[in-house]
């Protein structure tokens, strides 16, 4: 009983908040049904009990971020900091942004639209382990920059500075993608959970200011998959030059 009130505290704020989420999307789904859509009463009602699937899983998906994520990240966040030896931050964030990557929707959604819009020739599993591999650097370091206090602008400016110059050699499919990887890396499994790393380990350093050096690390994370897809597109344009062949994802061949 213990366990069941502490699962679902205060989950009727929530109901509230997924109401006001889902319930313009369903006023607009009527609206569209009577005035463009007419779809038959069957395939309407899919749509409703779908949008329901939908209301449930993100309330439960937000009672579990509520009860376990932030609190955890938070936790965790501060006793590595306050140990004798903080630097484990940084190779626990690589690894925890690493992981919440593999498990984020988002990217597993992107992941499905570009093999299928490139007929395969863009890899699923080469874009999820680059994703990876990005956020679990952009998260090593933010804890790098909330050990030493490191301004976030210092690292940011550079960062989409590179970005630019790396479009110009970059393959043309790819810098889209790139760009677009960036928001999908930024999705509820990594930004829920890292960022109460961040806020936990920024609240135990002294001198650090939560405000300052907790906050932007979703900045963070949302540049460094965008290099590294760009990295891997000029690997597809250099090798298109070396070959020959000119890299194409739109499926010409198939």
């Amino acid at each position: 009983m213990e366990v069941a009130r502490a699962l679902f505290h205060d989950i009727d704020h929530l109901v509230f908040e997924v109401a006001q989420a889902i319930g313009p999307l369903v006023l607009i789904l009527i609206v569209c049904q009577f005035l463009v859509l007419r779809l038959s009463t069957r395939e309407f009602a899919k749509l409703v009990q779908g949008f329901a699937l939908s209301a449930v899983g993100l309330l439960l998906f937000l009672q579990g971020v509520n009860v376990a994520f932030l609190p955890v990240g938070d936790e965790l966040g501060r006793t590595i900091a306050n140990s004798s030896s903080p630097w484990w931050l940084v190779p626990i964030g690589f690894a925890l942004g690493f992981m919440a990557t593999i498990a984020e929707p988002a990217v597993r959604l992107l992941n499905d639209e570009v093999y299928e819009t490139s007929a395969g020739a863009i890899p699923t599993g080469l874009l999820t382990w680059t994703l990876a591999f990005g956020v679990g650097i952009s998260v090593a370091i933010a804890m790098i920059r909330t050990l030493y206090g490191i301004p976030l602008w210092t690292i940011l400016l550079p960062g989409y500075a590179i970005a630019l110059l790396m479009i110009r050699f970059a393959s043309p499919d790819f810098v889209a993608i790139a760009f677009d990887a960036g928001g999908a890396a930024t999705g509820p499994m990594t930004v829920t959970f890292i960022v109460a790393l961040g806020l936990g380990a920024a609240s135990a350093f002294p001198g650090r200011d939560p405000m300052l050096h907790g906050f932007g690390l979703v900045s963070l994370v949302a540049l460094a998959p965008i290099l590294c897809v760009l990295a891997v597109g000029v690997f597809f344009a250099r090798r298109g030059r070396e070959t020959g062949v000119k890299p194409s994802t739109g499926g010409e061949g198939v």
